[in-house]
């Protein structure tokens, strides 16, 4: 398979939008174990429980995640018209490479074959009509980030960090990614900022604290918010019940639901900014 995906010396296809989805969101980091998929789900599912259409592409093809902590699992049929009708989990419209490779086999595909799966993924599934398309990127900035930035039109990214001085360090280059991409960046969201202890209600900083806002700060992006290190979190997630579905008065969702809340009204300026009246001749 050749590596290139369009015929050479010509430009690459402009990106197309989806029809019936309004809003792409990217959830990137320059590292792994920073706690992305638990960003992008408890996102994804937030929205839904604010009232939104929201699907969720699982796009980290080789640590395929979102599956164990929707606890959903199945294989995606195709519908009469050869399109691939995506799982359902907690009121969201889920893919995933881990419905289609479960167990504990890896993924073992280079470039060409992760840009057709991507593209599959945006192209070929029946995601109906959409508030919000989110997509939860493999860590760094390679291939599956291009191919997505190359397909579809991206309203914009989230880049999750912890306040780690190396997870900041890879997040900055998440951010620049981006930038030379020309995504417009919804923020910076700092996870595991710090840690309640249960008994005394003192906030510990294991990982010391407030990096991702200077990070977001130093490079004008806007600052999202700081979700705690909450042992209730990662055993949701382990448990394939994502904390926010205990809804917004809950003590471990708070953080979450102010997070979700930022996203949406970033999304709406990002939206209110963007030149309009276009008129687009396919």
């Amino acid at each position: 398979m050749s590596a290139h995906t369009h015929p050479p010396g010509q430009p690459a296809p402009a990106p197309q939008p989806i029809p019936g989805v309004d809003a792409i969101i990217a959830v990137g980091s320059g590292k792994g174990g920073v706690g992305k998929t638990t960003i992008a789900v408890n996102l994804a599912v937030a929205l839904n429980k604010l009232g939104y259409k929201v699907g969720l592409l699982d796009a980290d093809v080789y640590g395929p995640n979102v599956p164990l902590m929707l606890g959903a699992s199945g294989q995606p049929q195709a519908n009469p018209d050869n399109k691939i009708e995506p799982m359902q989990a907690h009121g969201l419209k889920v893919i995933s490479v881990g419905f289609l490779n479960p167990g504990d086999k890896p993924v073992i595909w280079r470039g060409p074959m992760l840009h057709s799966i991507i593209r599959q993924f945006l192209g070929s599934v029946n995601w109906g009509t959409l508030d919000y398309l989110v997509v939860d990127l493999p860590p760094g900035t390679g291939d599956v980030a291009l191919s997505l930035i190359q397909t579809v039109p991206l309203t914009g990214a989230v880049v999750v960090s912890t306040p780690s001085d190396v997870a900041l360090q890879d997040a900055r280059k998440a951010i620049e990614m981006f930038r030379q991409m020309k995504v417009d960046l919804i923020g910076v969201v700092e996870n595991m900022s710090y840690f309640v202890c249960p008994h005394c209600k003192h906030e510990v900083d294991i990982f010391s604290r407030g990096g991702a806002e200077k990070t977001a700060t130093q490079f004008e992006v806007p600052f999202l918010g700081s979700i705690e290190l909450d042992p209730e979190i990662r055993r949701a997630s382990d448990s394939g019940s994502p904390t926010v579905l205990e809804g917004t008065d809950s003590a471990h969702a708070k953080s979450l639901y102010d997070f979700t809340k930022k996203v949406v009204s970033r999304v709406d300026e990002i939206e209110a900014a963007a030149p309009q009246g276009v008129i687009q001749i396919q």
